[in-house]
C-alpha cells in the first residue's frame, strides 16, 4: 500500500497549481479520501474530501470556489486543482486515504496507517 504524491513548488498570489496522488496496493473507490494540509506554526487541518465511493464532495470554506477535488477512476489518481491561490494557502499538503468525510466541518483523519498518506508536499504562494 503505497500513496504517491506530486506537483507542488512555488507560485505567485492568484495562480494555479495541481497536485496528484497515485496509489498502489488499493482502489481509492474504497475509501474516503481527502487532501489535508498543514501551515507553518498550524495544526493539520481537512480541507477537502470525498466520500467512500466517490460520493459527496465537500470543503472547507477558505478553499470553497477555489480547490477542486477529483478522482480518476482509470488511472487510480486524486487530485487537487488549486486556482487563485493566496499566500495563506502556503502548507504541506497531503492526500490521504484516510477521513471522516460527512461535511464541510467534519475532514478529519480516522487513524490510518501511515502508509495510507502521502509524504507531502509543500506549496509556497508568494505575494
Amino acid at each position: 500500500v503505497q500513496l504517491v504524491e506530486s506537483g507542488g513548488g512555488s507560485v505567485q498570489a492568484g495562480g494555479s497549481m495541481t497536485l496528484s496522488c497515485a496509489a498502489a496496493g488499493f482502489t481509492f473507490d474504497d475509501f474516503a479520501v481527502a487532501w489535508y494540509r498543514q501551515a507553518p506554526g498550524k495544526e493539520r487541518e481537512g480541507i477537502s474530501c470525498i466520500a467512500i465511493g466517490g460520493g459527496e464532495t465537500y470543503y472547507i470554506s477558505s478553499v470553497k470556489g477555489r480547490f477542486t477535488i477529483s478522482i480518476n477512476d482509470a488511472k487510480n489518481t486524486m487530485s487537487l486543482q488549486m486556482n487563485n491561490l493566496r499566500p495563506e494557502d502556503t502548507a504541506v499538503y497531503y492526500c490521504a486515504a484516510d477521513a471522516l468525510c460527512r461535511s464541510e466541518s467534519t475532514i478529519v483523519s480516522v487513524g490510518y496507517s501511515r502508509e495510507f498518506w502521502g509524504e507531502g508536499r509543500l506549496v509556497t504562494v508568494t505575494s
